[in-house]
């Protein structure tokens, strides 16, 4: 894999959230490679223009690419369940979501064949009375996190499942370790933003962190800009 744009940082982009604007720079990266390491990333493109109180949030799917946690399509063969299962899932109109039913079945390797029917059985019953999401909470092993399988991602990672990072809480300590720069290690898309894991130098809270990148300003397309810098104006 080439690099394929210039590398560094982008315009900053504004966000207030209750009452305190964060100016959120991109950090534009080369397509990485599988297991990559990302240290050299961070020292070259992120280190030079930290300031005091700055933090970083590190994409998922950037992480999961460096730990080499990514599936081919070409060794996932779709069975029954999960073509059955798709049938269920809430389709958006901007995210593939789990309407693959390849990305499904890596759920259900993931999280083991009888576990998913009994997410879809008690899940189903439960949609029923108004209840929603006990599908994820009862398949557990985090396969809400996975992603993949999307036509409109950067190639080749357009062909590939990607499980969550190993462990997001002890990757994003290590790196603050490492650089002295708290982490944070959020799952974001066009619908939703998560926060996987964040180092103890961080002194907002999770859900403080979501609000602040709740619009996705890493991208969901070929932006290239995997880390965002966010500084407190």
């Amino acid at each position: 894999m080439q690099v394929t744009s210039t590398q560094g940082p982008l315009e900053p982009k504004p966000k207030t959230v209750n009452g305190a604007t964060y100016l959120r720079i991109p950090i534009k990266t080369h397509l990485i490679h599988i297991k990559e390491d990302i240290n050299p990333l961070i020292k070259g493109s992120v280190m030079p223009l930290v300031k005091d109180g700055d933090w970083l949030a590190i994409s998922e799917k950037f992480m999961s690419i460096a730990e080499g946690r990514v599936i081919h399509e070409s060794v996932v063969r779709p069975g029954m369940l999960a073509k059955l299962l798709v049938k269920g899932v809430t389709k958006h109109k901007d995210d593939i979501g789990y309407s693959h039913p390849k990305k499904m079945q890596v759920a259900i390797m993931q999280a083991g064949y009888w576990r998913m029917v009994a997410a879809m059985l008690i899940g189903s019953l439960t949609r029923l009375f108004g209840r929603r999401g006990d599908f994820w909470r009862i398949a557990g092993h985090r396969v809400s996190e996975i992603d993949g399988f999307n036509p409109d991602a950067m190639p080749p990672f357009n062909e590939f499942a990607m499980l969550g990072p190993a462990d997001p809480s002890k990757t994003s300590q290590e790196l603050e370790d490492r650089f002295g720069l708290p982490c944070a290690i959020i799952d974001g898309n066009n619908i939703n933003v998560e926060v996987l894991g964040m180092s103890a130098g961080l002194t907002l809270s999770a859900e403080q962190v979501r609000e602040i990148l709740l619009d996705n300003p890493m991208g969901q397309s070929d932006e290239l800009t995997p880390m965002i810098l966010v500084h407190k104006a």
